[in-house]
């Protein structure tokens, strides 16, 4: 079986962001589908704040989103490609929402698709004309929920027969819970930290569990992001530590800030007992969190996010109206003091683990190519 060329155009590791996590996921399980890396390769994109050095050999390229001339960089290194993947999100492409991604778009030789990493339900007009332009340039539009998919077409003039869903992807690692009654439960929040992630809501929801026995923990793992980092300091982070001790349940709460590798990620997930998303966005409609907490087969309590909404419609856990500490805290006890409810969601989510692996998404995302490049063929000898 011959393999589609791919080359990803998208932050990438050692960068500190989702995006980054998401396509060398994304690239290392298209290798490990095709047991091989040939044909594929990264154009890493970073601003001029980031210093850092990829030493992946799967990235074939390095370029500054703060130079003139970084399209046709990326452009330059396509052509040794059958097609240019892009993964999306506003910012990441340089300043104006990132407008220059348009540029590559005209001056790369092969085929286009985009991945919407972030779809909004009230876009600007400059972010909509973003956003139906890569859709005019793209073969294919990705989106990684059908609440995503729905709410593109809804906001922009994009075609819906050009958008497709694939899933985010999960690495669906066995969780390695052994608890018994008398063992302190252990609730998990964990990705870059920032305003808007609402770990606040979490921290007031345990002081309102502090009769339960056996006592639970709160663990909040993850550096803050290195956008809110560069612009505000630590001061989120800060106020979380303030508001610990005001509520005086440090003895429930653990803020962890390091960045941890997959591996240790993993074993954190793997020893926990739920999984809490207390996000105050009420339009997310891609969580990486919320798809590996489901994928390892942990139970969920998320403020109703449209994605949140969408996956655990099954069961594997449950919504709550943002910003409502007494409701998060209502959810957690619920879980905590009826161990069959714990039980259900997470069959739920086991349920639901095989389709979002990589491998499953990787091979999707094999197929998708595979249809453009013959559509290309198709149509150069038409």
């Amino acid at each position: 079986m011959r393999h589609p060329q791919l080359l990803f155009a998208s932050t990438y590791p050692p960068t500190a962001c989702g995006l980054a996590t998401f396509t060398r996921a994304l690239v290392e399980s298209v290798a490990s589908v095709r047991q091989s890396s040939e044909g594929l390769g990264v154009a890493r994109v970073h601003s001029a704040m980031d210093t850092t050095i990829s030493l992946d050999p799967l990235v074939v390229g390095e370029t500054c989103v703060d130079s003139s001339t970084w399209p046709e960089e990326v452009s330059r290194l396509a052509r040794h490609y059958e097609v240019l993947w892009i993964q999306h999100e506003f910012g990441i492409f340089g300043p104006d929402d990132g407008r220059r991604v348009l540029d590559l778009c005209e001056a790369v030789p092969v085929p286009v698709v985009t991945t919407m990493h972030t779809v909004l339900s009230n876009p600007t007009p400059g972010q909509g004309s973003i956003v139906e332009a890569l859709a005019r340039r793209s073969e294919k539009l990705v989106v990684m929920s059908h609440a995503a998919q729905q709410m593109l077409v809804q906001t922009t003039r994009v075609d819906p027969h050009k958008v497709a869903v694939i899933p985010h992807g999960a690495h669906c690692h066995p969780r390695l819970v052994t608890r018994n009654r008398h063992t302190r439960p252990t609730i998990v929040t964990w990705g870059l930290v920032g305003p808007g992630k609402g770990i606040e809501w979490g921290i007031r929801a345990m002081d309102r569990l502090r009769d339960l026995r056996p006592l639970p923990r709160y663990v909040v793992q993850g550096a803050t992001h290195p956008n809110v980092l560069r612009a505000q300091g630590e001061a989120y982070r800060n106020s979380l530590f303030a508001l610990v001790d005001d509520l005086d349940v440090a003895h429930m709460v653990d803020i962890d800030e390091r960045y941890l590798a997959p591996a240790q990620l993993a074993d954190l997930i793997g020893k926990a007992d739920l999984a809490l998303l207390p996000y105050d966005s009420t339009e997310q409609v891609t969580s990486g969190v919320l798809v590996e907490a489901i994928g390892a087969g942990l139970p969920v309590v998320a403020t109703a996010f449209p994605h949140a909404v969408e996956m655990l419609a099954d069961g594997a856990g449950r919504t709550v109206p943002h910003r409502d500490p007494l409701a998060i805290a209502n959810a957690l006890e619920n879980y905590l003091t009826r161990p069959q409810a714990l039980r259900a969601s997470a069959w739920a989510a086991r349920r639901s683990a095989p389709e979002l692996s990589w491998s499953s998404v990787a091979r999707q995302c094999e197929a998708l190519a595979g249809r453009v490049v013959d559509a290309a063929a198709t149509a150069g000898v038409a």
